[in-house]
């Protein structure tokens, strides 16, 4: 097949396209510079770059998120989209897939140039996130990074406008059927981790059992923004409630304007590492004991998919991929959101089941085998496959 993916930065484009790459005719069109593609095993010749978008975007968001500048949401997601839009119509797809928020321009524009277009959201149903974080604003009484009614507008009409929508988690397609969407038109499509990077070495895991065994503080891991939407609200009681002479915390991942005045007041309770290229992230999971992620909102979270990849127990929620990927008890613990005292109740439960959380690293190690990128691009390909089949090889618009 020839596959158009548009998207504005990476996400998982980057993975999924590369892994489709060893089958398909693959085209990138992103805002990130040719040359930074390589790192995730792109090649420039598969790549159509807007870099000027991408550079013009970060300083927006360094100007929104330091100085509290407004940041000019409308005009750069239609100037994306619009460029995408201008290069991806220049040929004949067989498929086009790009991510919400800037495929309304992409899906017009190719009506008769794809058999197949369709979008994936990586988040809850709009509408759904947007209600959420208004609670989570409310219930923190901090101002927070939520949907505009501009971009729900927006995303609903993309919504419309895709044949097939991608979702990356049940909770998320659960949350499109509940705001109306027709269930025919959705497909999940769990993600994957790098075995490469993620997945640890035998002596790693053994060092991380003699440590639990020892009865070493449990090293209790966190990785991603360091938002409300990731769960600071609830991160922050866990710290001030857990009691830091059994555990220790350490968070990695870049601290937004909203949480900042939290963040340093949990200081002298955890370890706070800004954040890290994705390089550079498996030393992280190799220093933890259990990964904790209470979030309150995610269409999937694949820090999720790389804890699991680096054999770590992990603590989630309901709001996210955390049912889907773990079975309760044996890989982890899937929490209702808002709920700290459940969190902190486990953690304790792991420093007295000591023999038991050794024995469960062990097992999610030797038996649970993880999701690889060669597992979701297969999975793509099939959802490809039976659009196009379904509608008679005619086109699919």
């Amino acid at each position: 097949m020839k596959i158009a993916i548009a998207v504005h930065g990476r996400f998982h484009s980057f993975d999924l396209a590369r892994e489709l790459s060893r089958r398909h005719d693959v085209t990138v069109f992103t805002n990130y510079p040719k040359w930074a593609t390589r790192r995730f095993g792109l090649s420039p010749a598969q790549v159509r770059s807007f870099w000027a978008h991408g550079v013009v975007s970060r300083m927006a968001w360094w100007l929104h998120d330091r100085v509290s500048l407004p940041y000019p949401e409308a005009a750069l997601h239609r100037l994306f989209g619009w460029w995408a839009a201008a290069q991806v119509a220049k040929e004949r797809w067989d498929v086009v897939h790009c991510f919400s928020g800037i495929s309304e321009e992409i899906l017009k524009a190719t009506k008769n140039q794809a058999a197949l277009r369709m979008m994936v959201r990586g988040s809850a149903h709009i509408r759904t996130q947007a209600r959420i974080l208004k609670e989570e604003e409310l219930r923190s009484g901090t101002k927070i990074d939520r949907p505009s009614r501009w971009m729900i507008a927006r995303e609903e009409r993309e919504y419309e406008l895709a044949r097939r929508i991608l979702v990356l988690s049940r909770f998320a397609l659960d949350s499109f059927v509940a705001e109306g969407t027709d269930p025919d038109r959705l497909r999940l499509l769990p993600l994957g981790a790098r075995l490469d990077q993620f997945r640890p070495s035998p002596e790693i895991v053994e060092a991380r059992r003699l440590r639990i065994l020892a009865g070493e503080p449990l090293r209790i891991l966190f990785v991603g923004a360091l938002s409300f939407q990731k769960g600071m609200q609830d991160m922050a009681s866990i710290l001030r409630n857990a009691g830091n002479d059994v555990f220790q915390f350490r968070f990695v991942g870049p601290v937004p304007h909203e949480a900042r005045e939290l963040v340093d007041a949990l200081t002298p309770l955890a370890e706070f590492i800004p954040k890290q290229p994705q390089q550079e992230l498996p030393a992280s999971y190799a220093w933890g004991d259990l990964f904790i992620f209470p979030t309150i909102q995610d269409g999937f979270a694949v820090v999720l998919a790389q804890a699991a990849a680096a054999a770590l127990p992990i603590l989630t929620t309901t709001n996210c991929c955390g049912p889907d990927l773990i079975r309760e008890g044996r890989t982890g613990w899937v929490f209702p959101i808002r709920s700290p005292q459940a969190f902190i109740e486990r953690l304790h439960w792991c420093d007295t089941h000591r023999v038991e959380l050794a024995q469960m690293v062990r097992n999610i190690y030797q038996q649970f085998q993880p999701r690889t990128w060669a597992d979701v691009a297969a999975d793509f390909e099939s959802v490809c496959a039976q659009a196009i089949t379904s509608n008679g090889h005619q086109q699919v618009s």
